[in-house]
């Protein structure tokens, strides 16, 4: 009964120990983050610049990755105009801001092609779509924006 005892009494103790030190854990934040689709450029500049603002914006605080696909190749091309509308900060004044954050900037390879151009035509940090960044630019939940 003694041995019983004490193998019960040393087990409660190792477990009041081990709770001590999960509570000592401390968890990392989580971050959001935010997916950007881009779908137009100079066919409807004034949606193209709100996509750029809102991944200017959210950028602040959240991982954001920015994935520009059919006429929003416009957009990230080496030789694009650079596209105003109304109050809104032009196109390469905002994708300059975000690749100068780190913000992830892709483009659809297919939609690259489509348009007649390759990866030696998209603006400096700019890069070709990968599906896996998709799920791993962030640690948190995904918000998607479409634009």
């Amino acid at each position: 009964m003694r041995k019983l005892f004490l193998f019960v009494f040393a087990f409660s103790v190792l477990g009041i120990q081990a709770c001590k030190d999960d509570n000592n854990i401390k968890d990392e934040p989580v971050k959001n983050g935010v997916f950007v689709h881009i779908s137009h450029g100079s066919d409807d500049v004034h949606r193209a610049l709100m996509g750029l603002q809102m991944a200017v914006k959210m950028s602040e605080d959240k991982d954001v990755l920015v994935y520009f696909d059919i006429s929003g190749i416009d957009l990230v091309l080496k030789d694009s105009k650079d596209y105003m509308f109304v109050d809104f900060p032009s196109s390469k004044t905002q994708l300059n801001k975000l690749l100068s954050k780190g913000v992830t900037v892709m483009a659809c390879p297919g939609c690259l092609n489509a348009a007649g151009k390759t990866e030696n035509d998209l603006m400096d940090g700019v890069k070709i779509a990968d599906k896996n960044k998709f799920f791993n630019f962030t640690n948190g939940r995904i918000l998607t924006i479409d634009y």
